[in-house]
């Protein structure tokens, strides 16, 4: 019987899975079932995905929120129903077309680029797992239908224009959650006046995790064969580092592995509102938040 593992370990999504498929795929290399990828990615697109393991399955919440980084290829002059090049094309620009409305070129771009950092509003593309009326976009799409979608709020903190190759160019793009670089893409070549469409992306980072310790698939295969995989998996209570530590003392276990509230002194003068807590042996039970009333209440516990 293979020992489940918990934690989250940084995979290199290759072009052509999408992100449930990295999450069957290890399931049947890890032999474990309890895995969940903590945000989707496109089959086409490359690059890191933080995958969450047994215990970890309950960080998804807190990963989502991370910021992330993507190198994107933009081609200009081109408008699909998908927003990048496996679609639909439904509109075409020639290059000649093209230069007509970026007489600037490599300014044109940078300024329009530059216009879309800060907080703005996109528009769901309808290829995208967002659910309307309890329908995913991307099934209704398929089905031909269109439903209006509501604008959502997002921050682009930084684009930085790399390579200006016309019809094409490439950005890296430093974004809140929820940014989709496809609509990112597509709305730069419509303030352009020239449409445009993703043609490639690599995700670079996704808060601590970067490409530099991403693995793909059939590396972490090999580890696991190896019995090495372990190395490569960041350990659940390495995300609450900043939380200090308490070894709750076996009167007071009972209390803590069901969830319980326990007494504040039980951190002495440990500093901060919020706890890491391990039971015998140092495993790692939950994380607590000091309350009002002068208790330890539990944020949330990372039992098996």
């Amino acid at each position: 019987m293979s020992i489940p593992f918990h934690g989250v370990i940084n995979v290199y999504k290759e072009a052509g899975y999408t992100s449930s498929d990295v999450v069957a795929k290890l399931r049947g290399i890890l032999h474990m079932r309890k895995i969940g990828h903590t945000g989707t990615l496109d089959p086409d697109a490359e690059g890191v995905l933080p995958v969450c393991l047994g215990n970890g399955t309950k960080l998804v919440s807190y990963l989502t929120d991370h910021d992330k980084v993507y190198k994107a290829r933009c081609r200009l002059g081109l408008e699909t129903d998908t927003q990048d090049t496996s679609g639909k094309v439904l509109n075409e620009l020639s290059q000649e077309e093209i230069l007509q409305h970026l007489p600037g070129k490599e300014e044109d771009v940078q300024k329009a680029c530059a216009s879309f950092v800060g907080k703005i509003e996109q528009i769901p593309p309808m290829y995208s797992a967002v659910k309307v009326g309890g329908k995913k976009l991307y099934e209704l799409a398929r089905a031909g239908k269109t439903v209006e979608r509501a604008a959502r709020e997002v921050t682009i903190h930084e684009i930085a224009v790399e390579e200006v190759s016309l019809p094409t160019f490439t950005m890296t793009v430093h974004c809140s959650r929820g940014t989709y670089i496809r609509t990112l893409c597509h709305d730069i070549g419509e303030s352009l006046h020239t449409h445009g469409v993703m043609e490639k992306l690599l995700r670079t980072r996704v808060g601590e995790f970067t490409l530099e310790n991403a693995h793909t698939l059939s590396e972490i295969e090999e580890r696991a064969k190896a019995g090495t995989v372990e190395d490569w998996i960041v350990p659940v209570d390495a995300f609450f580092a900043d939380a200090e530590r308490i070894d709750v003392e076996e009167e007071l276990l009972r209390l803590l592995l069901n969830g319980n509230p326990l007494p504040a002194s039980i951190a002495g003068e440990k500093q901060g509102d919020r706890f890491r807590m391990y039971a015998k042996g140092g495993r790692f039970v939950a994380v607590y938040k000091k309350t009002d009333e002068g208790m330890l209440a539990a944020e949330q516990m990372f039992l098996s």
